[in-house]
C-alpha cells in the first residue's frame, strides 16, 4: 500500500481551469472521501490519480515516486467506477480474472487470486454465472472483485453505488468499509452523497468549483465546520442557517432577527456589533422547551421512526428541529426551540467564515 500525495495540483480544459492548485495527502491505509456538489472537480482529481487525465500544473505522488508521466497501467493503481463495465460474454471467473490474464499471469496464481476475492466478497458460488444473472449488488461486487485481484497500492472508486438502489447503496457501503479494513489498503472514493462520505470515511475532503474548501475526520467536519458552505453541504437534514445581526453587550452576545427574534449566543464569540450574520444550529442540537426557547410554530411533521422532523418557522425564517421523542405536535401549534450553545454556529454572511472560536 502506499501514500498518495497532491501537490499544488492544476486541471485546465483548454483556457478553462477546473482545479486550482488543490493540495492533499492521502495516508497509506486510510479511506478518504471526495465529497462535493457536481462539478466540483472530484471525479477529475481522481481520475487525475489514475492516470485517466493529464496533469496541467503540479505534482502527483504515490508511495514517495511521481508518477505524471506514467502510464495508468505502471501506477499500480485500479480503478471501480460507477458503471460495472462487465463483459457480457463472460462469467465471472473470466471477468474478476481478465486483467492477470492480459499480463500472462500463471494460472495456478490466477486461480488463487480469484478463489481469494470471491471469497471475501462473497462470490464464490457465482464464479460460472454470467454478469445478467446476477443482481446489481453481485455485479458491483465482482467489479471490486476485478480489482482486487491485482492486489494494487490505492484502490480508486468513483460514485460506485450511484446506480443502486436505497436499501443496496447501505449494505453496499458497509461491505466497502469492511472490505478496506480487511484488506489495510489505501482507498480513495468519490462521491456527492455526504452521508457516504459521514459514514465511510477516516477523512473527508469537501470540495467545491475546483477547491478544497475543508479536510479532517468526518465528525470533526461536521462539529466545526471551517465555513457556511462546509456547514449546509453536510449533514442532512441541513444545518438551520437564520440570518440576523450580531448584537454585543457588555453582559452577553446574541444574535437579533429582522422580526426581532433574539437568538442565544455562547460566550467568547467573535465579531462585531451590528455585523450582518447566519445563525447555524443543527436539526438535532434544538431541545424543545415546551414555552421557553426561541418562539417557533410547526409546520409539517414527518416521523421517520427513530426520529421525528418537526419543520416550523421562527419568525418568518424556516427551520427543521429532529427530535428522538414522539412529541404530539400538529401544524399550527407554537412550541419553545433550545440551541445547544456549545453546538451552536456563527458565519460572517459575506465571506461565509465561522466565527466561533
Amino acid at each position: 500500500m502506499a501514500t498518495v500525495e497532491v501537490r499544488s495540483l492544476v486541471k485546465r480544459f483548454g483556457s478553462v481551469e477546473v482545479l486550482h492548485r488543490i493540495s492533499a495527502t492521502i495516508e497509506d491505509r486510510s479511506f478518504v472521501v471526495l465529497v462535493g456538489p457536481s462539478g466540483c472537480g472530484k471525479s477529475t482529481l481522481l481520475r487525475m490519480i489514475a492516470g485517466l487525465e493529464p496533469v496541467s500544473e503540479g505534482e502527483i505522488a504515490i508511495g514517495g515516486v511521481v508518477v505524471n508521466d506514467m502510464e495508468p497501467k505502471s501506477r499500480d493503481v485500479a480503478m471501480v467506477f460507477q458503471n460495472y463495465a462487465l463483459y457480457p460474454h463472460m462469467k465471472v471467473f473470466d471477468n474478476m480474472a481478465f486483467s492477470l490474464k492480459l499480463a500472462k499471469v500463471a494460472g495456478s496464481v490466477i486461480q488463487e487470486k480469484v478463489a481469494y476475492a470471491a471469497q471475501i466478497l462473497n462470490l464464490t458460488p457465482y464464479l460460472d454465472r454470467y454478469p445478467r444473472q446476477l443482481s446489481g449488488g453481485q455485479r458491483q461486487r465482482v467489479a471490486m472483485g476485478r480489482a482486487i485481484v491485482r492486489n494494487p497500492k490505492v484502490f480508486l472508486f468513483d460514485e460506485p453505488l450511484s446506480n443502486l438502489d436505497a436499501q443496496l447503496r447501505v449494505q453496499m457501503r458497509t461491505e466497502i468499509k469492511a472490505l478496506h479494513q480487511r484488506l489495510g489498503s489505501t482507498a480513495i472514493y468519490v462521491t456527492h452523497d455526504q452521508i457516504e462520505a459521514m459514514t465511510m470515511a477516516d477523512k473527508i475532503v469537501v470540495m467545491r468549483d475546483g477547491h478544497i474548501e475543508q479536510a479532517g475526520p468526518p465528525l470533526e467536519v461536521y462539529d466545526r465546520p471551517c465555513n457556511l458552505f462546509v456547514a449546509s453541504f453536510i449533514g442532512s437534514p441541513a444545518m438551520n442557517l437564520i440570518q440576523g445581526r450580531l448584537q454585543r453587550s457588555a453582559e452577553r452576545c446574541r444574535v437579533q432577527t429582522a422580526d426581532g427574534i433574539e437568538l442565544p449566543l455562547p460566550t467568547g464569540v467573535n465579531g462585531s456589533d451590528g455585523q450582518e450574520v447566519y445563525y447555524g444550529v443543527r436539526p438535532d442540537h434544538l431541545g424543545f422547551g415546551d414555552r421557553m426557547g426561541i418562539d417557533a410554530i410547526v409546520g409539517v411533521v414527518e416521523p421517520t421512526g427513530a426520529n421525528t422532523l418537526v419543520f416550523a418557522t421562527i419568525g418568518n425564517q424556516k427551520v427543521c428541529a429532529s427530535f428522538s421523542e414522539r412529541y404530539n405536535f400538529r401544524p399550527g401549534d407554537r412550541i419553545g426551540l433550545v440551541p445547544r450553545l456549545d453546538c451552536v454556529h456563527l458565519f460572517d454572511r459575506q465571506s461565509g467564515i465561522n466565527l466561533m472560536p
